[in-house]
């Protein structure tokens, strides 16, 4: 399990963010999962996230 400090927005919808470098280990671990993933925040329902191949073009772009 790993934690990130993120930030909240004020658009509408809200949304939260949270910046990682494209050489994070942790993006290996959720572009090539087989299952899903869950994002946890306090004061929040958990959400568990497919882990869809789009993830994995993403990373790969960000380190290009």
């Amino acid at each position: 399990m790993q934690s990130y400090p993120f930030a909240s927005s004020n658009a509408t919808p809200a949304y939260l963010s949270a910046e990682l470098s494209p050489a994070d280990r942790q993006l290996d671990a959720l572009a090539y999962s087989r299952g899903r993933f869950l994002v946890s925040v306090k004061g929040t329902a958990d959400l568990a996230v497919p882990a869809w191949p789009e993830l994995s073009r993403v990373v790969e772009d960000c380190r290009s």
